[in-house]
């Protein structure tokens, strides 16, 4: 019998209260496998733009790819629906889910572009609405229907191009708004048996798990990688004191830098977007409340400011130490413009590619007895006060000061690092079209 492909997209199950659009999926899986459907890829867990206004927390969307025997189409496409009106925070305003099933084997080229827009920048229902008539995709919107954007989007990111993998351990439903019971101590060995190829697993610098989330969501933690099997090792190698319901692995494009786009110059800086851009430090950073630190940068055609928050740590301390005409590559999302505050790029990297110098300027000493001159005014000369000499034709001395940053990459913390960006552990591992190989991707005990 001939087996007929099916992409199943969804997002914005969840709420700021509880749920997870990665739990919905997970449920799939499984009862999808109970159909006798053949997955062709693992679940895929697509991050979208980060800097979108109306996100919940991850900004995730899912796509489900399966060959099934035909028949089934209803069968599968009842069981999606009623998992999501189960499961979706519905009464939460602002979740507005959405479903898309794409029937068929390749996934078009301009989905492929909305999906790669829809990780960067802003897009509209209306631009998602016009792919899904022109290619006959049918879709199901609850309320507002906005999860069909992600939805498609998940769809249309079939990550050919750079991407990871994340394997989720679910919590058994009474224990949800509990606090975790994992064994930080097992984390941290794990993640030094498993370097370089799983990453953010804790914060170092304030010696902190980053893999176990706070909220009262189900899930119990979760561990990023490069392949499916490093990071099923490192879920064994994790000692927890409550059940796991379920775990998957998903494929993602987590930790890529997929959102980030160069521009051309600072000018083309749109807010919501993420960027990179060049240019030069055109006012010394100041320090705000809150201990967040400000500067801008130009590029002779615009200029923009930066902002690297508390949280950001190193890259903070880093934004403290530039000075005007420091020429930078910045990253980061692009705030918008609001009564006083201009147009910002949220920091999550900075790359230092030139050090402009830096001088000071002191007193000259006595030429007679080597003590530090006093100043007798502006353009007034200096006098010692251990001889009493006077000399009206010094200067001040300049000195060279050593800077205390070197030319190269600074990348937030890890603890404030978004699900998208690349972490230093990632830089050299990029992958492109390799071929899936799929393993036990889920399992429920």
């Amino acid at each position: 019998m001939v087996k007929k492909t099916l992409h199943i997209g969804l997002d914005d199950t969840d709420s700021t209260r509880k749920g997870c659009t990665t739990y919905i999926a997970a449920l799939l899986v499984e009862k999808l496998a109970n159909l006798g459907v053949e997955f062709i890829d693992y679940p895929n867990l697509v991050r979208l733009n980060p800097n979108v206004p109306w996100k919940t927390r991850g900004n995730g969307a899912l796509c489900l790819r399966i060959n099934h025997d035909n028949g089934l189409e209803e069968k599968i496409k009842d069981t999606v629906t009623s998992t999501v009106e189960k499961h979706a925070d519905l009464e939460s305003e602002g979740t507005d889910p959405g479903i898309v099933f794409l029937e068929r084997g390749k996934v078009p080229k301009e989905i492929e572009v909305f999906a790669k827009n829809t990780v960067s920048r802003i897009v509209t229902l209306k631009d998602a609405l016009k792919l899904l008539a022109k290619f006959k995709v049918e879709a199901i919107g609850f309320k507002n229907g906005r999860g069909i954007i992600g939805g498609l989007a998940a769809i249309g990111e079939t990550l050919r191009e750079d991407h990871t993998y994340e394997i989720i351990a679910y919590r058994v439903k009474e224990n949800y708004g509990l606090k975790r019971k994992v064994d930080e101590a097992s984390i941290f060995e794990m993640d030094k048996e498993t370097e370089p190829y799983t990453f953010n697993n804790v914060d170092m610098e304030k010696e902190r798990v980053i893999i176990t989330p706070r909220g009262s969501d189900p899930i119990l933690f979760g561990i990023r990688g490069e392949t499916p099997r490093i990071v099923k090792k490192a879920f064994e190698l994790i000692k927890h004191a409550e059940p796991v319901e379920r775990w998957v692995i998903f494929r993602t494009n987590q930790g890529t830098d997929a959102h980030l786009k160069r521009i051309h110059d600072l000018s083309q800086a749109e807010q919501f977007n993420s960027v990179i851009a060049r240019g030069r430090v055109s006012s010394n950073p100041r320090i705000i409340p809150l201990r967040h630190v400000i500067f801008s940068v130009d590029d002779g055609i615009a200029q923009v400011d930066c902002a690297a928050y508390e949280p950001t740590g190193v890259l903070r301390k880093i934004a403290r130490e530039l000075i005007i005409g420091d020429k930078l590559e910045v990253y980061g999302g692009v705030r918008p413009a609001c009564q006083d505050k201009p147009l910002t790029i949220n920091l999550e990297k900075i790359r230092v590619l030139e050090l402009a110098q830096k001088n000071s300027y002191s007193n000259p000493v006595c030429p007679s007895c080597g003590r530090r001159l006093k100043s007798m005014g502006k353009n007034k000369g200096f006098r010692c006060e251990k001889c009493r000499s006077r000399y009206v034709e010094l200067g001040k001395t300049e000195i060279r000061e050593k800077r205390r940053i070197c030319v190269g990459l600074y990348i937030a913390s890890s603890r404030s690092q978004r699900h998208l960006t690349k972490p230093f552990r990632r830089y050299g591992m990029e992958k492109r079209c390799e071929p899936v190989n799929l393993i036990s991707c889920w399992h429920v005990p």
